[in-house]
């Protein structure tokens, strides 16, 4: 069945209420999977789970031009209405909110979301004033909808982690559901940005999840975070077109880093190790979430 398209604020909220008074209390959840559409299999994880969770799932599509940098890629970003809608259709999406900047930036912005801390490091260090945008935008996005669940891919897990603190610390009454990242056949993480690469620096790029198969091997040899990097680093050297942006190891959700010298596999807790990586003009991120103690137990629950 398609779903019903919306692109205005009112038009949303008028549909989410309807269905709210429509059902039972028991029966009137709402899901929520905020995109920047040019949706792939990993949105498409994302919407079935909410669709299996929930009475209602709501997609958005909205490409966020303040957490994108001067330099970044914002007029060249892949949009496919067509497409997203008709996958959306195919994932038991109910409603496609399409906005316009206008409709959701109608006047000049003097309010800005910003989580500290959790944005010190990693995308947040390379890409200054990156996650205040995704901050304000899912903030925004979160009071348009009033989503019960609202369902985030780990493979950018700092914005998991971003938008799970800034819930608890503004009392948000969404659950953040963390969701596990979707590969290629040939362990390639799914991108919106990947259509960027061509053949060759699309074979390099699987340097990222090679890489990053090895760690829980070097965690149980006993290394450090410092030394980790390090072996990361010399990983994806091997791949010429590659330019290691970041390559750490962090304790999650916190993300800081841990004593550079301790095993990580003494760390009570979960340890997030990232890379972002450049091929040309593409910029790919990619990571492994794990539990040392449990020696080294990948998991896409983490809160």
């Amino acid at each position: 069945m398609k779903p019903t398209i919306v692109r205005t604020i009112v038009e949303l909220r008028k549909e989410i209420a309807s269905f709210r008074h429509s059902r039972p209390l028991g029966e009137a959840s709402v899901g929520f999977v905020p995109t920047m559409g040019y949706l792939h299999e990993g949105h498409a994880s994302l919407l079935r789970r909410s669709s299996q969770e929930n009475g209602l799932t709501v997609l958005s599509i909205f490409v966020n031009p303040i957490q994108f940098g001067p330099n970044e890629d914002l007029d060249k970003y892949p949009r496919d209405e067509e497409k997203d809608v008709a996958l959306a259709a195919s994932c038991g999406v109910d409603l496609v909110f399409l906005p316009s900047v206008q409709e959701m930036y109608p006047q000049s912005r003097v309010t800005t979301v910003t989580v500290s801390e959790v944005t010190e490091r990693l995308c947040g260090a390379s890409r200054p004033g990156h996650f205040d945008g995704v901050a304000t935008v899912v903030a925004k996005l979160l009071n348009i909808v009033q989503p019960d669940r609202a369902y985030f891919g780990l493979k950018d897990a700092q914005q998991v982690a971003v938008v799970t603190r800034m819930a608890q610390d503004l009392n948000i009454p969404t659950e953040i559901v963390p969701c596990p990242i979707v590969r290629e056949e040939d362990g390639l993480a799914l991108s919106s940005r990947n259509v960027y690469l061509n053949a060759q620096e699309r074979e390099q790029a699987l340097s990222l999840s090679l890489a990053l198969a090895k760690v829980p091997e070097w965690i149980a040899e006993g290394v450090g975070a410092a030394e980790l990097s390090e072996l990361l680093k010399r990983e994806m050297s091997r791949s010429p077109l590659a330019n290691v942006e970041y390559a750490d190891a962090l304790t999650y959700p916190d993300l800081l880093p841990p004593d550079a010298d301790v095993p990580l596999r003494s760390i009570d807790g979960f340890v997030l190790v990232a890379l972002a990586v450049r091929f040309g003009n593409t910029r790919l991120i990619d990571n492994r979430l794990l539990n040392p103690m449990e020696a080294g137990v990948e998991t896409c629950s983490a809160k």
